[in-house]
């Protein structure tokens, strides 16, 4: 009789590697765990542990060309890498209501992106509660054709800079307009451009009592993470502190694998960060 496939031997190391061959489909490499705070604290957020920083575009926009230049001269010696950013627009800058000037808005985001681009950002989150809020007595359906129609005009610069821009679904307390992460996937769907995509904040996740589930329905689109104990908006720092597994399995299930920022309020960061950041790591991949 010939030799069987494989001994028993053969069989069991096969059997020992099916777990790590299950995963291969998912996790293709390890999440990243970034902090959300402004220039001044990128040194304190190096040290404290942190694999990159979540800066503010308004932030870098608002600065003169000096003030710009020593600031990414700054970034490009402090040893971290600036890969994203959040608050996209001032509040000042109407995407919707019946005094939006588009010629202003095109003016500002192409500013950014320069700007952005010129320090390593690839992906922009578009929070902007005010910017995005819309007026009392405004036509509802006319404000969201108003925030696809910047989306695509957006998107559209995005690109020209390899800049991706993450909507984000924020809780009703600070905007009224694409307030689920369900909402946020329908917008992005509309705008149909590869440079806009979604983000979803847990804090808001959870406190819209939003399914987690959502998760897996965006997967295709879903390009960055924030992550804050919603009781206080505060570093997460306990597995136990809140429902949190139902959002990571369904990241994990979606094999997710970019970045999650701590958008969150601390006071004491050099203690509380390698804690946040080793618990979030550790759930990330499920370990």
């Amino acid at each position: 009789m010939g030799r069987g496939l494989y001994t028993r031997r053969e069989f069991a190391g096969m059997a020992a590697a099916l777990p790590t061959l299950w995963r291969l489909p998912n996790q293709t490499r390890a999440v990243q765990i970034g902090y959300c705070t402004p220039i001044k604290n990128v040194a304190a957020a190096k040290a404290a542990g942190f694999d990159y920083v979540e800066l503010g575009t308004t932030e870098i926009a608002a600065l003169s060309d000096e003030d710009f230049a020593a600031a990414a001269g700054t970034l490009r010696g402090a040893g971290i890498s600036t890969p994203v950013t959040n608050l996209f627009l001032p509040a000042t800058l109407k995407v919707t209501g019946p005094a939006i000037d588009k010629d202003a808005q095109a003016a500002y985001v192409g500013k950014a992106f320069e700007r952005l681009a010129r320090i390593g950002v690839g992906l922009v989150v578009f929070g902007s509660g005010g910017a995005r809020r819309v007026p009392e007595g405004f036509p509802p359906d006319e404000a969201i054709a108003q925030m696809l129609d910047f989306g695509r005009r957006a998107a559209a610069l995005a690109r020209q800079r390899n800049i991706t821009i993450a909507v984000e679904p924020l809780r009703r307390q600070e905007t009224n307009i694409i307030n689920s992460a369900a909402e946020g996937l329908k917008l992005v769907e509309a705008v149909a451009e590869k440079s806009f995509q979604l983000m979803v904040d847990f804090y808001h996740l959870a406190s819209e009592h939003e399914s987690p589930d959502i998760v897996v329905r965006a997967r295709d689109h879903l390009r960055h993470v924030h992550v804050a104990n919603p009781n206080g908006r505060v570093f997460p720092l306990a597995w136990d502190e809140f429902e949190y597994e139902p959002f990571f399995a369904n990241l994990r299930r979606i094999g997710y694998d970019q970045r999650i920022s701590v958008e969150a309020s601390t006071q004491d960061l050099s203690g509380e960060a390698p804690r946040s950041i080793a618990l979030l790591r550790r759930h990330a991949r499920g370990a």
